[in-house]
């Protein structure tokens, strides 16, 4: 599998937008401010009478489309689309505008669309301002319905551009080198989303392993699975303890990207959760969202489609992917509560909850990332409930150490359009880990749910630099956003990607 075809490239035009052949010209607008007025007299009034009425004022993703009866312009159709208060705008605002207008272009059967930023507006020359746009027009080409075989009738995007007027020959290389980049981020943020919304019986850990062995090969990524009888000589009890559910057997797959020449520090480790159902095992869950489940190899899929897009963009940072892929099921052989289980660092766990099996296959794979040479230690996990009740549906949990580790981490996942916040992880929390039998439980009770399974992470990082992303309530949206359709939302693969894509690691 190569990355997602169902978007074309983004081209960058530096012409008069006259001359631009496209179905719709669209401008972004910021609220309470007018649209220059050439484009009032190219439709004939409209746009005049439109902001004179208050049909249009601007509001973040208020869409206003309207005839060009300018014949002088190829295009048809000129969309106003608002971007809010100047103030507040920002590269993550362009993004969403402009999947909000490559979204709506599709739902009107448009498949050619010219995105024109403002003039008047500096920041739009800016080449991350153009690369958020990139991405944000390639995230608006996902299509979700790849199963639906009625009522589903998806316009096919022919071209989309972002057109400049203007551009010195200084600075229009490092722009277009921006969009491209952001056209590859979006194209693999797409495909992590396909995964992510495959259902349970095709995506099982077999398939879902020749899934990441295809894309990582197509990549150029060099990929090796490690199977039952690897893992059990590597003593990954807790790995193999999850998967003994499931007919379907465990498997370890270690990804490399090695570029030639990169030095020999710093080496991230990326570690993704995949379990690719989770039913709860034993300790089941209740049915009425376990449908869901199916979302909890998400980290998996940002791990390898985040490598995979830096290695297309020639990343110069050495790279460990890690992901331990299962399903957990309630199979006659499978773990039980009360279990001990033994890691492959030699740590043993009691295990008072087979729902808390996310932790126990990240313990054994941020070990093993370690072993392989990781410096580095990043995982991405649809981990806890318990983070969804404290940050909602729109804010990963952030968790790690030490601080300049996870604060270097948070200002890449805010560059890259993932929100996150920094949770505490004192010394304290330990206590609730506590086990007479062994040497901790897998749980730590409902007070600070997301804390302790994160301090539960921190034993296997081997005093690394590491950080923790719980993308329990990111990765799936219940909610349709003018910007983004119900389902996979591609949370953490730009924040893995422009990690590896740094040129401030040390």
């Amino acid at each position: 599998m190569s990355v997602s075809e169902q978007s074309p490239p983004v081209a960058l035009l530096t012409a008069d937008p006259r001359t631009i052949d496209t179905d719709l010209m669209a401008v972004p607008v910021f609220e309470g401010e007018l649209p220059p007025d050439k484009w009032s007299e190219a439709t004939g009034g409209e746009i005049a009478r439109a902001t004179r009425t208050k049909e249009f004022r601007g509001k973040l993703y208020e869409l206003f489309i309207t005839p060009l009866t300018d014949r002088s312009h190829p295009a048809p159709r000129l969309a106003l689309i608002g971007a809010g208060p100047r103030a507040d705008f920002s590269s993550d605002r362009a993004r969403k505008i402009a999947s909000t207008l490559v979204i709506t272009a599709r739902q009107r059967r448009i498949s050619r669309v010219a995105f024109l930023p403002l003039k008047n507006d500096r920041r739009f020359e800016d080449p991350q301002m153009l690369q958020a746009v990139a991405e944000g027009l390639t995230l608006g080409a996902f299509d979700v319905g790849q199963y639906k075989t009625l009522d589903h009738d998806p316009t096919p995007l022919s071209a989309l551009s972002i057109v400049i007027e203007k551009a010195s020959v200084a600075s229009l290389a490092g722009q277009a080198s921006a969009v491209e980049r952001g056209r590859l981020l979006g194209e693999f943020s797409n495909l992590a989303r396909q995964l992510v919304n495959e259902p349970g019986n095709t995506l099982t850990p077999s398939g879902f392993t020749e899934r990441v062995v295809a894309i990582a090969r197509a990549g150029g990524l060099a990929v090796e699975v490690l199977e039952e009888p690897e893992l059990t000589r590597l003593g990954m009890g807790l790995l193999l303890g999850v998967g003994r559910g499931s007919s379907d057997p465990p498997r370890l797959i270690v990804i490399r990207y090695e570029p030639p020449g990169a030095p020999a520090r710093p080496v991230l480790g990326f570690v993704g959760k995949g379990v690719t159902f989770d039913s709860g095992g034993l300790s089941l869950k209740t049915p009425d969202l376990m449908h869901h489940m199916k979302d909890d190899m998400a980290g998996a899929a940002a791990v390898v489609t985040a490598m995979s897009a830096v290695a297309a963009l020639q990343g110069r940072v050495r790279i460990v992917g890690v992901i331990p892929c299962v399903e957990n099921m309630p199979g006659g052989s499978a773990f039980r509560p009360g279990d001990i289980l033994t890691s492959a660092s030699g740590k043993t766990v009691e295990v008072l909850n087979t729902d808390a099996e996310g932790r126990l296959i990240l313990g054994d794979a941020l070990w093993h990332a370690q072993q392989i040479g990781a410096t580095h230690l990043v995982d991405v996990a649809t981990l806890t409930a318990a983070c969804v009740t404290a940050l909602g549906t729109i804010t990963s949990g952030l968790f790690g150490t030490p601080q300049e580790w996870v604060n270097t981490v948070r200002t890449v996942a805010d560059r890259a359009g993932d929100r996150c916040w920094p949770m505490p992880l004192f010394e304290e929390y330990r206590d609730q880990l506590k086990s007479d039998l062994a040497d901790m439980v897998n749980v730590g009770g409902r007070p600070g749910g997301a804390i302790t399974a994160a301090t539960f992470l921190k034993e296997f990082t081997g005093g690394l630099p590491w950080a923790h992303l719980d993308i329990a309530g990111t990765a799936w949206s219940d909610e349709e956003r003018p910007y983004q359709p119900k389902g996979a939302t591609g949370v953490g693969v730009r924040t893995l990607a422009e990690l590896g894509l740094s040129s401030e690691l040390k």
